[in-house]
């Protein structure tokens, strides 16, 4: 068996990956960055988009966004930990799911008119949320992925 990563995808929710993988692309605010096993000690600041993990020629895709990775080695072990605002599956986001998530970006765009009640970071990362569902749900409508 080849070398693989540990790979950690966390939520203030819940967990949402735990496993090993070949291989992971994540979106940064420096660009997208691939760590594969033996990557160097790092922390970056994720940006909205796709995280990408492969395992045994599969591509296991979730969106995210918002938060932080963590790359460090631990006893010859390299160790990803991805620390998101937000995360989701691709498989989880149902066609319910966007039309919901496209519906509540329109209500917080109609809000946002409104200066005197909107939380603006509140709507903007509820915002940002929705429309990375939309995008990476339809990204990856037409490709193969693990579920």
């Amino acid at each position: 068996m080849s070398k693989q990563l540990k790979l950690k995808i966390v939520t203030p929710e819940k967990l949402i990956l735990e496993e090993f993988v070949d291989q992971v692309t994540v979106p940064t605010t420096a660009g997208e960055l691939t760590i594969l096993p033996d990557h160097i000690a790092i922390i970056a600041q994720l940006s909205s988009g796709d995280v990408v993990a492969y395992s045994e020629n599969e591509q296991v895709p979730f969106a995210v966004s918002g938060g932080f990775i963590e790359v460090k080695q631990i006893e010859r072990e390299t160790q990803v930990a991805i620390l998101a605002d937000f995360a989701e599956h691709v498989a989880d986001i149902t066609e319910e799911a966007i039309a919901k998530a496209h519906a509540r970006a329109e209500e917080l765009k109609k809000q946002s008119e409104n200066k005197e009640v909107v939380d603006f970071e509140h709507f903007a990362a509820e915002l940002e949320r929705n429309l990375t569902r939309i995008k990476i749900a339809d990204k990856w409508k037409t490709k193969k992925y693990r579920k």
